[in-house]
């Protein structure tokens, strides 16, 4: 596999707290990466500087054979790079459409802009039937479905995830996976840091376990879920 993402010796500071220490990971074409661990151990920074929302202190993001650590976030997102936010950040009183037309603001396509939007009609249905209605009056997993929608209207060759699974009932969680399994399934490659380490782990192809803004563990995603450390602190005793 080719080497799409990689992370060196990444230092991201907020103030005098120190998020991420020296982490180093790396992601190929067509993999689901998975990033689990405790709150606050610097999954959400991650996500944040390699899409470049926040500035790291020193280290180096190399996306797609380049040098983008300088790079400003849209033209990250013009090279392929784009993230779904933690909270989804749904533009509420916009409607559905005008949101997933929001992902697309770098296009300058309109015809490869309809086609793709006739693509999310056709993948979520339920957004379809929706289109009109105001984004911040859809439920919580409509929702997660519209923010993924408007990722893919920007044509990522890399999706950032983060936290998909966060305040969304069981069935609805396992309905967001099977998406984020499509999608890769697709072509595109995925980055997902996630809470649920137990439906992170058997969706994803690897991952990497981060304590304190460290990368203590890191593995084929099969291995870790049966890896006594990962299953006592994440799993609730019970392997994945």
């Amino acid at each position: 596999m080719s080497s799409m993402l990689r992370v060196t010796e990444l230092e991201t500071a907020y103030g005098a707290i120190l998020a991420l220490q020296g982490m180093q990971i790396e992601v190929n074409r067509g993999e689901v990466v998975a990033l689990i661990g405790a709150n606050g151990a610097g999954k959400t920074t991650s996500l944040r500087t390699i899409s470049g929302l926040v500035a790291p202190r020193r280290g180096r993001i190399e996306f797609l054979g380049q040098n983008i650590t300088g790079w400003r976030p849209d033209r990250r997102v013009a090279l392929g790079l784009v993230q779904v936010p933690e909270g989804r950040s749904i533009l509420g009183r916009m409607t559905v459409q005008e949101n997933l037309e929001m992902g697309a603001y770098l296009r300058r396509d309109p015809a490869g802009v309809s086609a793709d939007l006739k693509r999310v009609w056709d993948r979520f249905p339920r957004l379809a039937e929706r289109k009109g209605q105001l984004g911040g009056t859809l439920s919580g997993g409509e929702q997660q479905m519209l923010a993924i929608g408007r990722a893919l209207m920007a044509r990522p060759q890399l999706l950032l995830l983060d936290e998909p699974s966060m305040g969304l009932a069981p069935l609805v969680v396992q309905e967001v996976m099977q998406w984020v399994q499509e999608i890769n399934r697709e072509g595109i490659t995925v980055l997902l840091v996630e809470q649920n380490a137990r439906q992170a782990l058997r969706i994803a192809h690897r991952a990497y376990v981060l304590e304190t803004g460290r990368v203590v563990l890191h593995g084929p995603a099969a291995d870790l879920a049966r890896d006594p450390r990962v299953v006592g602190a994440y799993l609730g005793g019970r392997t994945a």
